[in-house]
């Protein structure tokens, strides 16, 4: 009997991961609910293999070298983002590293098409009205989904399936990407950065969490982007300068934004914060904004996505203890 431990366990998860292990019975599966940490690290001792979910970043020596000393193959993530893991620490102490690149495409683009029709419709400036009794039409003019140009900067997995939901809805759609994916030949036109800045009137960000990629979008590229136009960022937090999202809005040098990430997030989002400081000043102000939709980073967070997190991560892990290669491994 192989046992894995996985770390920083959901309720909604315990579904998925009975259904696994029912399917796999020469495995058995424990749980906790905290990260892995300097702290937590010996709870693995026993086990062959473990998988984790955090935000909190696996940055100590001392982890990797236990995992090592335990017997441990591998760090498996039940996420998308590994920047949290010291990939040189990992292979140091001969950890194979996985995480899970893509569980459901649609659950990420279909929160982007719900910040996209609540923007564009005026929601929240009607919604902000409507509690003061105002309810005037001004300022309430919307455009049709149809007429509308969307940027997508970065149409891997997650950015072609929202490329392919907004094409069905009638929308043109325009893509920054350095791979150019024949199959997506009749929903999307490839072009560069700046074209999508300067043209689209929804920009929506779909890019991994890299050193290139970290705030990529400034002050510069607002000032670049239609002042009639939305921003979205469903991607990762820190790819955006969050002082200077606020400051093109409060400029109007763009219309309003989506956000479902945020720099900084990682101590804020999931948890119940209700009558204490956010002390992050930049999604404070967001949060103010009748033209800004805030989201928790739940674009993930669907009942498919979920099960499919559980089930790939725990499928790499068999699949790296029986000494095969796991096609979502990552390095350096």
């Amino acid at each position: 009997m192989m046992k894995i431990l996985m770390y920083t366990v959901r309720e909604d998860e315990q579904a998925a991961i009975k259904h696994w292990e029912s399917l796999h019975p020469d495995f058995q599966v424990a749980t906790n609910t905290v990260p892995l940490t300097a702290d937590t690290v010996d709870l693995a001792k026993g086990y062959d293999g473990i998988v984790v979910q955090q935000h909190v970043t696996i940055d100590d020596p001392v982890i990797y070298r236990k995992l090592h000393d335990f017997g441990i193959k591998q760090l498996t993530l039940r996420i998308t983002g590994y920047e949290i893991v010291d990939l040189k620490l990992a292979a140091e102490n001969a950890l194979v590293v996985t995480n899970v690149p893509a569980y459901s495409p649609r659950s990420v683009s279909e929160l982007v098409l719900a910040h996209v029709m609540y923007l564009v419709r005026h929601l929240g400036i009607a919604h902000a009205n409507s509690r003061q009794q105002d309810f005037r039409w001004i300022g309430l003019e919307a455009n049709e989904i149809h007429n509308l140009t969307i940027g997508i900067i970065g149409a891997g997995k997650i950015g072609s399936a929202v490329a392919r939901i907004f094409r069905a809805l009638g929308s043109t759609v325009i893509a920054a990407d350095p791979i150019h994916r024949p199959e997506l030949g009749d929903t999307l036109t490839y072009t560069d950065h700046k074209t999508v800045y300067q043209t689209a009137d929804i920009v929506t960000m779909h890019t991994p969490l890299t050193p290139e990629t970290t705030h990529m979008i400034d002050a510069a590229v607002f000032k670049q982007m239609k002042p009639s136009a939305f921003f979205i960022n469903a991607s990762r937090g820190p790819v955006v300068v969050a002082d200077d999202l606020v400051a093109a809005l409060e400029a109007h040098e763009i219309a309003g934004a989506g956000i479902d990430t945020i720099e900084g997030d990682s101590r804020l989002f999931s948890q119940d914060w209700r009558g204490k400081p956010l002390n992050n000043a930049p999604l404070e102000k967001l949060l103010t904004m009748p033209n800004v939709s805030v989201s928790p980073h739940v674009g993930f967070y669907t009942d498919a996505a979920v099960a499919n997190m559980v089930e790939i991560a725990l499928d790499d892990v068999r699949t790296i203890l029986a000494g095969q290669k796991s096609r979502h491994e990552v390095t350096e």
